[in-house]
């Protein structure tokens, strides 16, 4: 999640959460799109909200930002790209690859492969050749005017780029993206898309409960105790005679678990009483209790 430690009220379009509510709006999704790649096209479908992608039981998934499929049929995955890495650039693969095999069932034919798009909107220049977008599609290395015609396009779109040939409006949204302000007549109604965002009660929850599962794997999965608690917890119900005490073990793991949270949401000093409450899912009365410890240190 690039929406890390934010507070609600300061999600911008680049954290992904917000993005992917923003573009929920089916016209201002058409919009970008047809910006960005400079085409049009004929209506859209949400093939799911921020989709996860999970092939099989053990294998890594993706939960995708946004996921749409056109009046062609053809598929559309964008991404919102905060952080700078090298492993970019096979993620874009791994994510070209999963939607594929999402794509078509088992023993049905390649035919049933749609064109498809994978769109990285990095607030940097990966390649570091200042050029607004880098276009990548399969070629001939002997001979470059040859296609392999696969039907697949990875695109890394800079929005600091200075270089290339992009339209004026889709410079305006990348600019917006990248934080700088606009008079583009898109970007003011993505910007009352993100306010009446922010003034949904329901999307704020769903936020902070994501954000703090998120902070919980970073920060509670180091110490140790927990780890041992936690693993407890994923076996339970999936073998039968468990130990009694390995059962209070677990008990006292997810005990210790709402209280590292609810100290954690308290050390950050952003969240109201009633917000901890419900994402640590505790009692007013152990709350207090907390509260009480803390000062007393």
């Amino acid at each position: 999640m690039s929406n890390s430690l934010k507070k609600w009220e300061d999600l911008e379009l680049k954290d992904d959460f917000m993005f992917a509510k923003v573009m929920r709006d089916p016209e201002l999704c058409q919009e970008m799109l047809e910006r960005l790649l400079g085409f049009k096209i004929t209506g859209i479908r949400y093939l799911e909200e921020q989709k996860t992608i999970d092939i099989s039981y053990d294998s890594r998934s993706i939960r995708l930002d946004v996921y749409v499929e056109d009046d062609r049929q053809t598929v559309y995955n964008v991404e919102i790209q905060t952080t700078s890495s090298p492993e970019l650039a096979k993620r874009s693969r791994y994510y070209q690859g999963l939607i594929d095999l999402n794509l078509i069932e088992k023993g049905e034919p390649y035919s049933k492969l749609n064109t498809s798009y994978v769109i990285f909107i990095c607030t940097f220049d990966l390649f570091g050749q200042g050029r607004y977008q880098y276009t990548f599609e399969n070629l001939c290395r002997e001979n470059p005017k040859l296609r392999l015609n696969d039907q697949t396009v990875k695109i890394f779109f800079n929005t600091s780029g200075t270089i290339g040939d992009l339209s004026e409006e889709a410079k305006a949204f990348l600019r917006y993206v990248g934080g700088i302000p606009s008079e583009d007549d898109y970007v003011k109604r993505l910007q009352e898309r993100i306010s009446k965002v922010h003034n949904n009660q329901e999307w704020r929850q769903e936020y902070m409960t994501l954000l703090m599962r998120d902070q919980e794997n970073r920060e509670l999965g180091r110490q140790e105790g927990l780890k041992e608690g936690c693993k407890e917890g994923l076996k339970e119900g999936r073998k039968e005679g468990r130990k009694a005490g390995r059962k209070e073990g677990h008990q006292e793991g997810i005990r210790d678990e709402k209280k590292r949270v609810t100290v954690f949401l308290l050390q950050k000093g952003i969240y109201s009483d009633q917000d901890i409450l419900s994402v640590a899912e505790i009692s007013p009365e152990e709350l207090q209790e907390i509260k009480e410890s803390i000062r007393s240190k």
